[in-house]
């Protein structure tokens, strides 16, 4: 029986194409709220959230349309100044997200990204986008987190902000269904450990890959930029294990991975037959699931983990 008739998270990853030409109207549609050309914006979220927020801010920065900066939401700097602040949060609920918004509200333009229409955050940001046809079932983050960035990258790409080597949103969601029909081999799926690395912005897809991995599969993951991982993490590669290139590979690097015994993975440079690196993530999500099943383990119910985060007060 395929993953998708077994996993809930499965055929929420299957659903993405679909869902991401949603978002990319609406972020092409929407002007209310999202970062105007040349403000200065913080981006905040909390795990995966954080990671999509990084990858925003690079790509946004990179294409001209403004200084960015991304935060995981605890770690907001509430002394700097900034024109907007945007938050990605699936759940509308999550502690660290809400107090940052609470605190800048009537000083600081703010917006929110969130899949769930009637949830705190309405209450403490300016203006707030629902993705209420992205949300999930699961607690593992898929299409919420990729929906929200495909909405922010159309938005950029409708604003002329898309910088030389990012493709069309469009490009993107075809092949995320290649994504979905490619066979990912015997060498990924008995891997038992993986290296995510990238550039720029697909860093943050990196990061986003191997979260998912440890979230979904307990597996044991790494991320970098691609270029730190000849500092040091090589020395981790050999058989069995796998260094996974989101965007541009590094001159010599696969012969560095291959010459030690590691499987060298690459799908979204710039090699013909490549995929948009956000498309590439979808194949990532695929193997967080078949190695989750392949160890007995259940990815629609992740070990220590919850749809969201909400801390108590210590007199609670």
């Amino acid at each position: 029986m395929s993953v998708q008739d077994t996993s809930l998270t499965s055929a929420e990853i299957a659903s993405q194409p679909d869902v991401w030409r949603q978002a990319a109207a609406a972020g092409v549609s929407l002007s209310q709220g999202l970062p105007r050309r040349g403000e200065r914006v913080a981006v905040i979220g909390c795990g995966t959230s954080w990671f999509m927020a990084h990858a925003y801010a690079r790509l946004r920065e990179s294409g001209g349309h403004g200084e960015t900066d991304a935060f995981a939401a605890s770690e907001f700097p509430g002394h700097r100044s900034y024109d907007r602040v945007l938050a990605i949060t699936r759940s509308g609920t999550t502690t660290e997200v809400l107090e940052v918004l609470g605190a800048l509200k009537g000083n600081v333009a703010t917006c929110a990204l969130t899949a769930d229409p009637a949830t705190p955050v309405l209450n403490v940001a300016d203006a707030v986008s629902v993705l209420d046809y992205a949300d999930e079932e699961s607690v593992v983050q898929t299409r919420f987190a990729t929906s929200a960035l495909v909405l922010l990258r159309a938005h950029l790409e409708a604003e002329g902000a898309l910088s030389v080597g990012v493709r069309p949103v469009a490009d993107a969601i075809a092949d995320a269904e290649t994504a979905l029909a490619e066979p990912l081999g015997e060498e990924l799926t008995r891997g038992v450990q993986f290296t995510f690395l990238g550039t720029g912005w697909t860093y943050g897809l990196a990061l986003e890959a191997a979260l998912k991995m440890r979230e979904a599969a307990g597996a044991w993951t790494e991320s970098y930029p691609a270029m730190e991982y000849r500092h040091g993490p090589i020395s981790i590669t050999g058989p069995g294990r796998a260094t996974w290139v989101f965007g541009p590979v590094p001159k010599g690097l696969a012969e560095d991975v291959e010459h030690v015994g590691g499987t060298f993975v690459a799908r979204s440079g710039d090699a013909a037959g490549d995929i948009d690196p956000l498309a590439d993530l979808v194949r990532a999500q695929r193997l967080a699931v078949l190695i989750a099943q392949a160890r007995g383990m259940n990815p629609d119910r992740p070990r220590n983990l919850s749809r969201s985060v909400i801390l108590k007060d210590d007199d609670d």
